[in-house]
């Protein structure tokens, strides 16, 4: 049996048994935090274009964007799943390297929408996106992420295997579904090394194509069920050739969406050990950044290498500068949206404090990557002493996640930002209680209408 035949029936024999309360409880945190990242990122330049370039799907069809416009599936996924990347403020999962949430969800969403399935069941295709992509993320491993941006290439997995759950494909079809996307799998890290607007163009691809591969399927074309492990397969391609026997070992006794990392700054996640280790010392000490001779930052290769502008002049670049972000840190205190105005970007303490920071990988912290994420920071105070600690982990990690009401304080913040406090207020209220749905009721009640629309497909 190859792989993919192995994922798509563990996937269904998931499907056909109860879901732990724990494990739905997690997915309707991950289902929070995806609107609380998507919600910003509609109001980000790349998703406006985008939706201007993809008009002729809008304002028509079963599926619809987070702000509530109508949408055929494919491009509700698209657009949906680029907003939940666009502002960085989507989930992770430390052991695949990718983002699973944006493309998985959007995809889970669309789906959900156009076939009108209940509120429990868009939990259980969302959690099934998870624990197949997942999966096939930590098998490519650390060679994939060389070179490929995991939340396209992984994310495409992540995207079919909700979709198959919600269109409830058969065996045959959703290993079929699997193969079939895997000829879709993109997503080049070089495109967010420069000011590019590609990067959040990944997840959109992805849940695209995921739904694509899973309505081809639908329709009988199938795929290579060789794809993965085959001499000219995806292992082989876009990896180091891994092994493929154990994909599935734990699949429905250890649930991978029960530890993600949600992310409490805005910006590059490979950062946040960084982050928090200077707001530590800051907090410790009662350093002021004019105390401050140098500070120095040992990391992971991986981090110096995506992370990378030294200068950054634009808000793409500098949500993916080491320096930027750790010197905003420590002049305003924390990393949120507004640390990418032009304003920010130009202060002129944060670009003298960043002349001061030097990085370096530290060889013992990269070889745990991408198990942990740690940061080891050293401040040489003007007066000679030398402060030093070491962050292992990120707040939002597994060992350190955000509580749920820290989840609804991120809600609140960035929802709120978009559709005001009280729409986030009822909109979290709703989503808590997203199992009980059957909520297409009034199109126009949140948000201009509120996406979900579980249990009764609208007409059109």
């Amino acid at each position: 049996m190859y792989a993919v035949e192995t994922l798509a029936q563990e996937a269904l024999a998931l499907l056909r048994k109860p879901i732990p309360d724990a494990v739905v409880h997690h997915a309707k945190r991950a289902v929070i935090d995806w609107y609380a990242s998507a919600l910003p990122g509609t109001q980000t330049k790349i998703v406006r274009l985008l939706e201007q370039s993809v008009a002729d799907d809008l304002d028509r069809g079963h599926s619809y964007l987070v702000l509530g416009r109508r949408a055929t599936t494919r491009t509700a996924a698209l657009l949906n799943g680029a907003a939940a990347h666009a502002a960085e403020l989507d989930d992770s999962f430390r052991d695949a390297m990718y983002h699973p949430g944006a493309a998985t969800i959007a995809a889970a969403l669309a789906t959900a929408q156009e076939t009108g399935i209940s509120g429990v069941d868009f939990l259980h295709s969302v959690i099934i996106g998870y624990e197949v992509s997942t999966r096939i993320g930590i098998v490519m491993g650390r060679a994939h992420y060389h070179y490929w941006h995991n939340t396209g290439t992984i994310g495409a997995f992540g995207a079919t295997a909700a979709a198959a759950a919600t269109y409830r494909l058969d065996a045959v079809s959703f290993a079929h579904a699997l193969a079939t996307v895997a000829t879709f799998s993109a997503g080049l890290q070089q495109a967010f090394r420069r000011d590019s607007m590609s990067k959040p163009l990944h997840p959109g691809r992805a849940a695209e194509a995921g739904v694509l591969a899973a309505q081809l399927a639908r329709q009988g074309i199938t795929g290579s069920l060789d794809i993965l492990e085959g001499e000219a397969g995806l292992g082989q391609a876009m990896s180091d050739g891994p092994s493929w026997s154990g994909v599935a070992d734990t699949f429905g006794k250890d649930f991978h969406i029960t530890r993600l990392t949600v992310k409490n700054h805005v910006g590059c996640g490979h950062v946040f050990p960084a982050i928090d280790g200077v707001l530590a010392l800051k907090r410790l000490y009662g350093v002021d950044p004019d105390d401050i001779r140098h500070i120095h930052i040992d990391t992971y290769q991986p981090a110096l290498d995506i992370a990378c502008h030294e200068d950054p002049t634009t808000a793409g670049e500098a949500r993916f500068s080491v320096k930027y972000m750790v010197a905003t840190a420590l002049i305003y205190g924390d990393v949120r949206l507004n640390a990418y105005s032009a304003e920010r970007i130009a202060c002129t303490a944060t670009r003298e404090l960043m002349s001061r920071i030097t990085t370096a990988v530290d060889t013992e912290i990269d070889r745990k990557f991408p198990r942990d994420r740690a940061a080891r920071i050293a401040f040489e105070l003007n007066n000679g002493q030398c402060l030093v600690y070491f962050q292992p982990v990120r707040k939002g990690d597994p060992e350190s996640p955000l509580t749920d009401r820290e989840l609804d304080q991120k809600f609140a913040e960035l929802a709120g930002s978009v559709i005001g406090s009280e729409g986030a207020m009822q909109l979290l209220a709703r989503l808590w209680n997203v199992q009980e749905g059957n909520t297409h009721k009034d199109h126009n009640q949140i948000c201009n209408g509120w996406p979900p629309h579980f249990g009764d497909r609208p007409a059109g």
